[in-house]
């Protein structure tokens, strides 16, 4: 199905970012989608991707996913359908100094304040998907944080999928610049009406300059029979500080990419991932770190869920450069499979260059402790009960660093249908 995107574009090239696009269009072309022979790709089949004609989308009624949009971050919130900015489902409520608003917008009046930036971070030089997302970007968010500035309210950016009959695929792009000093929190949410065929291919890039501070949420919760594919890259400077945190609880096929690159010395970046699964759905989560400079800290945790006959993929790097000295990385993933049927697959790494460095990883894969099950039983709580409280145990130390209640109450309802 490589040539129905080439169609496509075909029908939509010129405008805004020509150049760009077209060399984007020529890289997907050249590297296809990805096969399990390729490394990256091993344990995760894109094969009902590639072979689904998905449509370029028509645009949707919005007030048939008015609903959606009503959530407790409706204060400050970018909306889109089906990758399109709808500004009647949208409250943009930030401060006069910053510069906010559909990517779509600032490419017709400002071109010159995104295209510098735009696909500096994520490359689509060996990445297929972030090649096809570029090749295809039309609208999205752009948020530009001027020096020093706070934004207190979190930055709701909503990805909806209308899910009309006909599969559709979208592509989102995401570019936040956040100058000296700045701090913000944004939450990116995607989800859809239960029961569509859609592909979401989404791609963000964040810029943190000197001290800025930038807590990210992504929570993606799309339908049981849609794709989602999703590339965060980010660029930290001196003493900046992000943390991260990847919250996967649907879609048929989610694949997440996330890099941080911590080119500025002091750089601190967290990186946090819940992932859960049931039924025969794939997770795959894919992230990298790159320490670029001296005395940089990360800290990496990502927890699994398994029911059913789910699949987790983990593959982490840390890559720490030979002038990268007084480096502390931690890098953990943890799994818990409730079925004999479920599997992970999981990959830590470090890659050191430099000799005066504190750097560990690890990874385990176990079931719920049938002593404790035992034990809690003993003490009049049901299994299912019992099991519920084993899982919300395990969960705990991701649900416990989310600092935007509205996510974290969404999480611990949704652990409910996984420990039954």
């Amino acid at each position: 199905m490589k040539d129905t995107y080439l169609a496509q574009f075909e029908k939509s090239k010129g405008g805004a970012l020509a150049d760009l696009r077209r060399r984007a269009i020529d890289r997907f072309a050249a590297l296809g989608f990805p096969t399990g022979r390729e490394e990256e790709w091993r344990f995760t089949d894109v094969g009902p991707i590639a072979e689904t004609a998905f449509a370029a989308p028509n645009g949707a009624d919005a007030s048939r996913l008015a609903d959606f949009a009503k959530g407790p971050l409706r204060a400050c919130q970018f909306t889109f359908i089906d990758g399109r900015f709808e500004p009647s489902l949208s409250s943009l409520k930030l401060p006069k100094s910053v510069a906010a608003g559909s990517l779509a917008s600032f490419l017709a009046e400002d071109p010159k304040r995104v295209e510098p930036h735009l696909a500096r971070h994520a490359s689509f030089e060996k990445n297929t998907f972030a090649a096809l997302n570029t090749a295809f970007v039309r609208d999205g968010v752009f948020l530009h944080l001027p020096r020093g500035v706070k934004i207190d309210e979190p930055v709701h950016l909503l990805f909806l999928s209308a899910a009309d009959g006909t599969p559709v695929v979208s592509h989102p792009r995401v570019l936040v610049i956040a100058e000296e000093g700045a701090q913000a929190t944004i939450v990116e949410s995607y989800l859809g009406p239960a029961g569509g065929t859609y592909f979401t291919n989404a791609v963000t890039e964040i810029v943190a300059r000197e001290a800025a501070v930038i807590d990210y949420y992504k929570v993606q919760r799309e339908s049981p029979k849609a794709y989602h594919v999703a590339t965060v890259m980010a660029h930290l400077g001196r003493h900046a500080a992000l943390t991260s945190h990847s919250i996967s609880l649907g879609a048929a096929l989610a694949r997440n990419d996330i890099g941080a690159v911590l080119d500025g010395e002091g750089a601190d970046v967290t990186l946090n991932g819940l992932y859960e699964a049931s039924a025969s759905q794939i997770v795959d989560h894919h992230t990298s770190i790159d320490h670029a400079k001296p005395h940089g800290t990360s800290r990496e945790l990502y927890k699994g869920i398994l029911n059913g006959k789910a699949r987790g993929v983990f593959d982490g790097r840390i890559v720490v450069r030979p002038d990268a000295q007084k480096t502390n990385a931690v890098q953990t993933n943890k799994n818990l499979l409730l079925s004999k049927d479920a599997l992970v697959n999981t990959k830590p790494q470090l890659e050191i260059n430099a000799n005066d460095v504190k750097c560990k990883h690890g990874a385990t894969i176990g079931q719920l402790d049938r002593d404790m099950l035992f034990y809690m039983r003993s003490r009049g709580l049901g299994n299912d009960d019992a099991r519920r409280l084993l899982v919300h145990a395990f969960a705990s130390e991701i649900i416990d660093e989310v600092k935007v209640d509205a996510i974290r109450t969404q999480l611990g309802g949704c652990l409910h249908i996984l420990s039954s």
